[in-house]
């Protein structure tokens, strides 16, 4: 059970990643003036993968994925070269803001 439950975590973690890797295939255009993250947040994904779980297991989980996804966030936030207020307020919305986790 704990399986199909790390394959289905890994799997719907990675989903965000595919639009991205697919851009970058794509022949370099204008420069882009804001930057827009993927619209399902990373929360949502994280809060998905662990429904079927219950008590610390639950926590525990959702711990780790939501950290995973701000440190995703992150690294994509450094490689857009995206520094200071902006980089903070581009990995709350990456990552999906600051609503509260159901317990």
């Amino acid at each position: 059970m704990k399986l199909r439950s790390a394959i289905l975590t890994a799997s719907l973690v990675c989903l965000p990643v595919l639009p991205a890797h697919a851009q970058t295939s794509a022949p370099p255009a204008a420069a882009p003036t804001a930057t827009v993250p993927v619209p399902a947040t990373k929360r949502v994904t994280c809060l998905a993968t662990t429904a079927s779980l219950k008590g610390q297991d639950k926590r525990d989980q959702l711990q780790l994925c939501l950290a995973q996804a701000r440190l995703d966030c992150l690294k994509q936030a450094i490689d857009q070269k995206i520094v200071g207020e902006s980089r903070r307020s581009f990995v709350k919305t990456c990552v999906g803001g600051d609503a509260p986790e159901p317990q």
